[in-house]
């Protein structure tokens, strides 16, 4: 049966293979968020497939309209927080 100063020590090799960044937040002292919880790239496509809607009904241009939709549509399921369970990973709830 493993000690558990082992059990640790594996845990602490799985959070490096996993997040190597927050890892080393941690080591360091300044802790970051974690990878599934880190938004950047859905603000980014939100906001692009807004834009593309706006001008897309500004300008009267369907092909612009429905590709902002699908942009804005994708964008929001980025922050699902719990999207990685359809892949098999057990990401906790955010709540």
């Amino acid at each position: 049966m493993p000690t558990y100063d082992e059990r640790l020590r594996d845990l602490e090799e799985q959070l490096r293979r996993d997040d190597p960044g927050f890892a080393e937040a941690m080591s360091g002292g300044t802790p970051r968020t974690p990878r599934e919880y880190r938004r950047r790239n859905a603000w980014v496509w939100l906001a692009i497939g807004l834009a593309a809607l706006g001008i897309g009904i500004a300008v009267g241009h369907g092909l612009l309209i429905a590709a902002g939709l699908v942009v804005s549509g994708a964008a929001a399921h980025l922050f699902d927080p719990q999207r990685g369970r359809l892949h098999g990973r057990d990401i906790p709830s955010a709540r």
